[in-house]
């Protein structure tokens, strides 16, 4: 289990990603758009500078639901994999099977 404080953390970076999305879009595709000035584009480029920095979806770990663990975790179904195995040998896991040859 991890702890909850690291836990918490990413749950903050979440909140910001999603409060800052459309905003840093709009500077985004000003920063690159190639037919406004150098100025304008410089000054959407020091506005996303400003911007906070937990606000980046880079930053974003994605946690295992159930330990919150964050190496080995599946995005479709948001569970490491261990946790993942264990839930799959009890068929909580729908067209799972165990592989054998």
């Amino acid at each position: 289990m991890a702890k909850t404080s690291v836990i918490n953390r990413n749950e903050k970076r979440a909140l910001l990603v999603r409060k800052y999305a459309a905003r840093r879009a709009v500077l985004k595709t000003a920063a690159s758009n190639i037919k406004l000035s150098e100025d304008e584009r410089m000054a959407a480029q020091m506005a996303l500078q400003k911007l906070p920095r937990d606000s980046s979806t880079v930053r974003l770990v994605s946690r295992c639901q159930a330990t919150g663990r964050a190496h080995g975790v599946y995005r479709k179904f948001g569970l490491a994999r261990s946790k993942l195995r264990e839930a799959s040998m009890r068929g909580d896991v729908p067209g799972m099977v165990k592989a054998s040859w």
